[in-house]
């Protein structure tokens, strides 16, 4: 049965690639976005991701903190996906009523325009975050399974960058994090992802409305903002490589992450949308394997033949992880979800793709220089 979708943020990564999947499936789609600057760059009507769904889906620039853009875009819909969101996790740190605004507060608003005004919606996604695990799952070996806090400063400006139990304070050992993990982020927009996925499941519990929470790893692939110094390290590193600068890791290069390449992303969209075993449900979407930063920034150091340095610097973050990586488990067995595009094969096609982009300027340096002046990066 095809379906009206309304994405909103429709416009960005993981968004316009959705529009292109369920417009080719036969689908309609009508996009909600604010074609933000920061994801687009300075015109973002030449925006390559813009461009390419303007003539493809019913376009509403606008914005989720405002009521009357809501309501122009719900008209006709059956299913809304919810991606609109500020995502930068160090950014969220000193901007932290914008975070809140335009995740928590657009959020609500679609919520509260649900619970009481007529209208034809019949199912809900919303993208929520592994952000929201914090540290995630580990294991002590004289306490057994453990959700340690973030870690401390003390430490860190020590060079020991190891998680510890916050029981004994050895030590621990990364485990694959299951939604059934302990919730409690380390950072503002990990907070923001928490309340907006409980404020969605409760509504569409009350309402009646079978509605999906999908916690994403680190979403990489063609087509990605190579513009945005806040979030996307694959994408931060190759700006600053195409403009021949060198790449500083933080802490000692061996932090790492969940990548999930952008199709294996939607594949994970379609599923919630369509399957009714998604229904109420809240699932991983990774791919299960977890790369360190320094392995990312030697293989495109290398795929781009570049002459940049690789420097391990010790500088962190206050509100960065250590590790994460997903559990996926319950995605694979109630919707028969398996990630298709590994490592080694995505990093392929994102490279081809960034080789083919004109090269962005690199605002890498001015991101940090916020940090710094909010004392934020160490």
């Amino acid at each position: 049965m095809n379906k009206n979708v309304l994405i909103t943020g429709g416009a960005g990564f993981i968004g316009s690639n959705l529009a292109l999947k369920l417009i080719e499936l036969g689908n309609k789609v009508t996009v909600l976005d604010n074609l933000s600057p920061q994801i687009h760059g300075d015109n973002p009507e030449l925006s390559p991701l813009y461009c390419s769904i303007k003539d493809k889906v019913n376009f509403i620039r606008g914005t989720v903190e405002s009521r009357d853009d809501w309501l122009a875009a719900l008209a006709g819909i059956d299913t809304v996906v919810h991606l609109a969101a500020e995502t930068g996790t160090g950014q969220s740190m000193y901007q932290i009523k914008r975070y809140s605004d335009v995740n928590i507060g657009g959020s609500a608003i679609l919520l509260d325009l649900i619970a009481n005004e007529p209208h034809s919606i019949t199912k809900m996604v919303i993208a929520s975050s592994r952000s929201i695990y914090g540290e995630g799952k580990y294991l002590c070996e004289q306490h057994g399974v453990i959700y340690p806090i973030a870690r401390n400063d003390e430490d860190m400006k020590a060079a020991d960058f190891n998680v510890k139990c916050p029981i004994c304070s050895t030590n621990v050992e990364l485990l694959a994090t299951d939604e059934e993990s302990k919730i409690h982020p380390s950072s503002i927009y990990g907070v923001t992802k928490q309340v907006q996925e409980q404020m969605f499941m409760i509504t569409g519990q009350s309402t009646g409305i079978p509605t999906v929470s999908l916690r994403f790893q680190n979403v990489y692939g063609a087509g990605q903002s190579l513009s945005n110094p806040y979030t996307g390290i694959l994408s931060i590193f190759s700006t600053r490589i195409k403009n021949g600068n060198d790449i500083n890791i933080f802490e000692d290069g061996l932090e790492s992450r969940d990548f999930i390449y952008i199709d294996d992303v939607v594949e994970s969209i379609i599923l919630s949308i369509f399957k009714k075993e998604a229904n109420y449900q809240t699932f991983n979407v990774g791919s299960g394997v977890c790369t360190n930063v320094l392995t990312v920034a030697e293989t495109l150091k290398s795929v781009y033949s570049s002459n940049s340095k690789i420097l391990v610097s010790g500088n962190y973050r206050v509100g960065d992880i250590r590790h994460n990586f997903a559990d996926l488990t319950s995605i694979k067995s109630k919707l028969g979800f398996e990630p298709k595009v590994d490592f080694v094969s995505g990093i392929k096609k994102f490279t081809s793709w960034v080789n083919g982009q004109k090269v962005q300027a690199d605002l890498y340096e001015n991101s940090i220089a916020e940090m710094k002046e909010k004392g934020l990066y160490k």
